[in-house]
Order: structure tokens, then C-alpha cells, then sequence
């Protein structure tokens, strides 16, 4: 092994590892954004774009997770616990794969007219990957504690605001649809979106679970 490849193997993982964090965190604000840009267009040409914008999205985070692990199979010294790396980013990625399934779902079901339930929930998972992407940014140094604890408690929040949104819908579908068919279209629709939010709630424990050994 050379000096270089020596030194390459105990470089601070701040240089690694955070900014791999990061871009994670941004795709999602970007894939997510996609798909609400999706939900609120009449065009159906438009919304089949944003579709594919979600599509590629969905790839480059794949992208960013692989280097990810690949970086933490390369690398003695991490920057806080393996484990909690290796799940904090598998669990970004979870949420980007929900993104696109909620995407990939509407385009295969041929789900055209998007009801007020899928947009609050498109609404919502902008607003807890923000949330994230601000808590994720924050580890860098753990010094601003509050900050990714304020995080937390917002995607927390978050996540059962979704809740009561998927409840309140797959009651009134149960209650109002008659149409099988499309009863089951929008329940699956209406479920991935949810599932979106739970991996963000993931996501937001990891976090805080790394803050608590990191005290």
C-alpha cells in the first residue's frame, strides 16, 4: 500500500461522509419538490414530465447511497457509530423510493384527477424532507444540538399530520367511492405517499439516536 493510499484511509470523514449526507438530503428536497410540482398541475404532459424528473432523482440518490456504503467499506475511522451510518442512509433512500413509488404508482394506475388528499400529503412530505435536509445538515459538527432536535420534533409532527390525512381519505373513499377499482387506485396511492412520511420519522430517530451518543 502506498503513503498516499494511507493517508487517503485515515483523512478526516468529515470530507467524506457529510457532504455524501448532505447531497442526500437536497435530492430529497428535489424529488420530493418533483413530485408536488406533479400533483399540482392540470397538464397531464407536464405532471408526465415531473414524473420522469422523480424517476431520475430516485436514481441519483441510489447513486449518492451506494457511495455511501461504499465509502464506509473503504474507511477505518467514521465520523460517529458504522451502524448508524450505514442506516441513516438507507434510510434516506427509503424515503426517495417512496417518493418515486407514490410517482410510479399514479403514472401506472393512470391516476389523472389528483384529489385535495394526495396534494396535503405531496404538501407534507416537502415539508418533512426540509425539515430533514436542515437536521442533516447540522451533523457536520453536532454542535447545534437544538437545531437537529427542532428538526426531529417537526418531521414528528410531520408524520402525524400525514397520518390523519391517509386515515381521514381511505375513510371517505370507503364511504363515498364506488368504484372499486378506483377505490383500490387511490387507497395504494394514498399509502405510499403515508409510508413517504414514515420513513422521514426514520429517519428523524436515527438522528436523534445519534445525537443521544454523540451527548
Amino acid at each position: 500500500m502506498s503513503l498516499n493510499s494511507i493517508f487517503q484511509y485515515f483523512v478526516p470523514k468529515d470530507k467524506k461522509f457529510f457532504p455524501l449526507f448532505e447531497q442526500a438530503s437536497t435530492n430529497l428536497i428535489d424529488i420530493a419538490q418533483a413530485l408536488h410540482e406533479a400533483v399540482h398541475t392540470e397538464s397531464l404532459e407536464q405532471r408526465k414530465l415531473h414524473f420522469k424528473r422523480v424517476k431520475d432523482l430516485e436514481h441519483k440518490g441510489d447513486d449518492i447511497t451506494h457511495q455511501i456504503h461504499l465509502e464506509l467499506g473503504k474507511n477505518f475511522i467514521t465520523p460517529f457509530d458504522r451502524e448508524d451510518i450505514h442506516t441513516l442512509a438507507s434510510a434516506l433512500d427509503d424515503i426517495a423510493d417512496y417518493i418515486f413509488d407514490s410517482a410510479n404508482r399514479m403514472e401506472l394506475y393512470h391516476v389523472d384527477v389528483i384529489t385535495e388528499p394526495i396534494k396535503e400529503l405531496a404538501d407534507l412530505i416537502v415539508e418533512a424532507v426540509t425539515a430533514l435536509s436542515k437536521g442533516m445538515h447540522e451533523l457536520r459538527n453536532l454542535k447545534n444540538v437544538r437545531s437537529i432536535a427542532d428538526a426531529v420534533v417537526r418531521v414528528n409532527s410531520v408524520e402525524n399530520k400525514a397520518d390523519y390525512v391517509y386515515n381521514k381519505a381511505v375513510g371517505d373513499l370507503f364511504l363515498y367511492e364506488t368504484d372499486a377499482i378506483a377505490l383500490i387506485k387511490y387507497k395504494e396511492v394514498l399509502a405510499t405517499m403515508e409510508t413517504a412520511t414514515d420513513m422521514c420519522e426514520d429517519v428523524a430517530n436515527v438522528l436523534e439516536s445519534i445525537l443521544v451518543k454523540n451527548a
